[in-house]
């Protein structure tokens, strides 16, 4: 769905244009191209180190598919293992981590069945959560970088077409062109930053939000088992994080 926005976006421009009356490949140009995403990808690279701009771009994936929680049927699975911690304790919880798919809560409850401090547990978890926001809000960070260098180059790219246009004062019949291809590098880079990088930028966050959004109740409820609360107690507090989920 994230995807499909890019594309009505696109699509609505090149529709605005045939009602104008003109053609989608009035607005293929290499040069232009070559400096507005080219020359931004340099700029960008030069910002950030290689590692965190190569994981940015690896994150435009989730556009298309970004990670999905299922929060309902962790919460299942939490209210299970408080039932058996309580019935026969922490360490039958031991038996289960193999079964659990979300390293996040295996890591938690193995740490609970080892008998590691509760605060302990707290602080190495919390930190584990706001390590991968870092990382997260990193690779929204290029995109946002992406989307504020695009209009300057497009800029640039438009000056030295008009500096080209203006070499052609003498030949009328090539100027109107010119001046043209000219500024599709202006659209280039007003169109990319705004249709591409700022929105993919903005959802990448949001996403990140969404993950520590369903790490956070997870944690909440390795915190409930480990206290020795019953499910009926685990599920009361999972219940917050469900409804504000819906």
């Amino acid at each position: 769905m994230n995807f499909l926005g890019i594309i009505v976006a696109i699509g609505c421009v090149i529709a605005a244009m045939l009602i104008e009356g003109g053609h989608p490949s009035a607005l293929i140009n290499a040069p232009a191209f070559l400096i507005v995403i080219a020359g931004t990808t340099g700029c960008v690279m030069v910002q950030y180190p290689i590692k965190v701009f190569v994981g940015a771009l690896t994150k435009f994936k989730w556009l298309i598919k970004p990670p999905f929680h299922d929060l309902a049927a962790q919460v299942a699975l939490l209210e299970g293992m408080a039932t058996l911690a309580r019935q026969q304790g922490l360490l039958a919880l031991e038996n289960e981590i193999s079964k659990i798919d979300e390293p996040f809560l295996s890591k938690g409850i193995q740490m609970v069945v080892d008998g590691v401090d509760k605060e302990q547990v707290i602080h190495l978890l919390e930190n584990e959560i706001e390590f991968e926001q870092h990382q997260m809000e990193q690779s929204a960070k290029v995109f946002e970088a992406f989307g504020g260098y695009a209009p300057t180059m497009g800029i640039l790219g438009a000056v030295l077409g008009l500096i080209h246009a203006m070499g052609l004062l003498d030949k009328p019949d090539q100027l109107g062109p010119a001046i043209a291809v000219a500024f599709i590098a202006t659209i280039y880079g007003v169109g990319s930053c705004n249709i591409i990088f700022l929105p993919t930028g903005n959802r990448l966050k949001n996403i990140a939000h969404g993950v520590a959004f369903y790490k956070n109740m997870i944690l909440e409820g390795i915190l409930s088992i480990a206290s020795g609360e019953n499910a009926l107690q685990l599920k009361r507090r999972m219940e917050v994080y469900l409804e504000a989920h819906h």
